[in-house]
C-alpha cells in the first residue's frame, strides 16, 4: 500500500511486543513487590531484567512502527488513530497519577488529623498528627525532603525542557532542521540531568535524612509519587532519544510527524505532573 491508498485502512500483522512489553512489566513489578518485602538481590535482579526487557520492547516496536511510516502505508485514517490512542494513553496516565494524589489528599487532610484526634487519645496519646508524619506509633524519626535546593532546580530543568521541545517542534514545522536537531538534544540532556539529579536526592534521603520507602505515610507517599514520575522521565528520555535519531535520519515532514507530537504531549504530561509533585509533596 503507498500514501495514494487514502480508502485503505492497513491493518499491522499480529506482533509479539504486547506480549513482551507485559513480560517487562511483570518483572519490573516482581521486582518492585521482592524488594519492598527485603529480598533485595532477587528484587534488584527481576527489576533490571524487566528495565531490559522493557527497553528492548520499545526500541523494537518502535523500529516496527517507523518502518511502516516510512514505507508509507498509513493514511490519514491511521493518523487519526493514533491521535486518539495516544491521548487516552495520556488520559490514564492522568488517572494513575490521580490515584496517587488521592492517596496523598486522604493522608493530609482526613486520616492523619483523625488519628490525633480526641477520638484515638487511648490508642496513641503521643501523636500530635501535623504533616509530614511517618503516623503513629512510628520509632524511626526522619527529616522531610525540602523544596528549595534539588526539587527547585530539577523543576527549573524540566520547565526548561517544556521550551526547547516546543522550540524543536516549532523548528519542524519550519523546516529548519538544525534547529529541529539542536531543540531536542538540549531537551534530552536536560531530562538526563533531572534523572542524576533525582538518583543523587534518593541517596542524600537515605543515607543523610533517614528518609526511606518505610517511612510510614510520608515516606510511601513521596518515593512513590516521585519515583513513578522519575520512570515516566526515563520513558520519555528514551522516546526523546528515539526521536532525534530519526529526525537525524531525515524523518518527519513538516505537515507530518505525530510521532514527535505524541512524545511531546508525553512530555509535556511529565512536566505539569512535577509541578503538581513540586508544590504538592515538597513545598505544601
Amino acid at each position: 500500500m503507498t500514501t495514494s491508498d487514502a480508502s485503505r485502512y492497513y491493518l499491522p500483522e499480529p506482533s509479539h511486543w504486547p506480549v513482551t512489553g507485559s513480560v517487562a512489566l511483570f518483572c519490573m513489578a516482581l521486582g518492585g513487590v521482592l524488594m519492598m518485602n527485603g529480598m533485595v538481590t532477587p528484587g534488584a535482579v527481576s527489576l533490571a531484567i524487566g528495565v531490559a526487557v522493557l527497553v528492548y520492547m520499545l526500541f523494537g516496536w518502535f523500529g516496527t512502527v517507523i518502518r511502516e511510516s516510512e514505507a508509507g502505508k498509513y493514511n490519514k485514517q491511521v493518523d487519526v488513530s493514533y491521535r486518539w490512542s495516544m491521548s487516552w494513553f495520556i488520559f490514564s496516565e492522568v488517572m494513575f497519577f490521580a490515584g496517587f494524589f488521592g492517596a496523598l489528599f486522604y493522608m493530609r487532610v482526613l486520616s492523619v488529623p483523625d488519628l490525633a484526634g480526641l477520638e484515638q487519645k487511648l490508642l496513641w496519646p503521643e501523636f500530635a498528627g501535623g504533616w509530614p508524619t511517618a503516623g503513629p506509633g512510628a520509632q524511626d524519626p526522619f527529616t522531610p525532603m525540602g523544596a528549595w535546593g534539588i526539587p527547585a532546580i530539577n523543576t527549573l530543568l524540566l520547565l526548561s525542557s517544556g521550551v526547547t521541545v516546543t522550540w524543536a517542534h516549532w523548528a519542524l514545522k519550519q523546516n529548519k532542521r538544525g534547529q529541529l536537531n539542536l531543540g531536542l538534544l538540549l531537551t534530552i540532556l536536560l531530562g538526563i540531568c533531572f534523572l542524576a539529579l533525582q538518583a543523587y536526592e534518593y541517596v542524600h534521603a537515605y543515607s543523610e535524612l533517614n528518609l526511606k520507602l518505610t517511612s510510614g505515610a510520608y515516606g510511601a507517599t513521596f518515593f512513590m509519587l516521585t519515583g513513578f514520575h522519575g520512570a515516566h522521565v526515563t520513558l520519555g528520555t528514551i522516546m526523546l532519544i528515539v526521536i532525534l535519531f530519526r529526525c537525524l535520519a531525515g524523518h518527519f515532514k513538516p505537515d507530518h510527524h505525530f510521532a514527535f507530537e505524541a512524545v511531546s504531549w508525553y512530555w509535556h504530561f511529565v512536566d505539569v505532573v512535577w509541578l503538581l509533585l513540586f508544590i504538592l509533596v515538597y513545598w505544601l
